[in-house]
């Protein structure tokens, strides 16, 4: 009897192995045996629960991660803006993190921030995400709630629950016109601040299905137009310090 669970194990180790697109499977299992007529089917039910339900616990951790993972792959999958984007992002936030000061604490979240900010993505439609224009007021409603979703995705994570605020966070603007809780000034975490103008610069900087690239210059200018509403004045002067000796 005890080949059953075994064989159903080794059935979803080797579906998650070689079906490597697909989310994968997790199932916990509980096994026991009433060894003699005296044992009641209850306590024998009960014995299996509690297996059951450590094994759940002891595979939870693992899961979670490798969900997360399928997850971040199906977001590289569907959005155009993924490639490469992450990678720039984390080495200029990290650049501007260092030249302030940053602690190494905030410094490791500000690179995660930076590779998983829009994990949210993953649950808004193509229709909207792919649109060739402008978006309505509806669809803007819509997108904006990739904040929310990546914050709950990441409290169901271990590896990531440290920053989740920070990606619920990560569209407030200096002013307080941003979302969804509309913070303002100092109450944007520091990491969020920098994150707002860096992802800027690389979406003005880089082709979009909806417009072309802008030259260097123009994607400052555009920047310092931000300065103080969107952006903070101090850390947008850092980034574009930064920039400048960059060719």
């Amino acid at each position: 009897k005890k080949k059953i669970p075994r064989r159903i194990s080794r059935a979803i180790a080797k579906h998650n192995k070689t079906e490597q697109h697909a989310l994968p499977l997790s199932l916990s299992l509980g096994f026991a045996v009433a060894k003699t007529n005296k044992t009641s089917l209850t306590n024998t039910f009960k014995d299996a629960d509690d297996l059951m339900y450590r094994d759940k616990l002891h595979k939870g951790v693992a899961t979670r991660s490798q969900i997360i993972s399928s997850l971040m792959t199906a977001l590289g999958e569907r959005d155009f803006i993924t490639e490469g984007h992450a990678k720039r992002l984390e080495s200029l936030c990290l650049q501007v993190g260092e030249k302030i000061g940053l602690a190494k604490k905030e410094l490791s979240d500000l690179s995660l921030l930076a590779s998983v900010h829009d994990l949210g993505k993953v649950g808004i439609p193509n229709r909207i995400l792919f649109k060739n224009g402008p978006l309505t007021a509806k669809e803007w409603s819509v997108m904006r709630q990739h904040c929310e979703k990546g914050y709950r995705i990441a409290l169901s994570s271990t590896d990531l629950a440290g920053i989740a605020d920070l990606i619920l966070k990560h569209h407030e603007h200096w002013d307080g016109t941003g979302y969804p809780l509309g913070l303002k000034g100092r109450e944007i975490p520091v990491e969020c601040r920098i994150l707002a103008i860096v992802d800027a610069y690389d979406a003005l900087t880089n082709n979009r299905p909806y417009r072309n690239a802008c030259l260097k210059s123009e994607a400052i200018e555009e920047l310092q137009r931000n300065a103080g509403t969107h952006f903070d004045p101090y850390l947008l002067k850092v980034f574009i310090a930064i920039i400048d000796k960059i060719s």
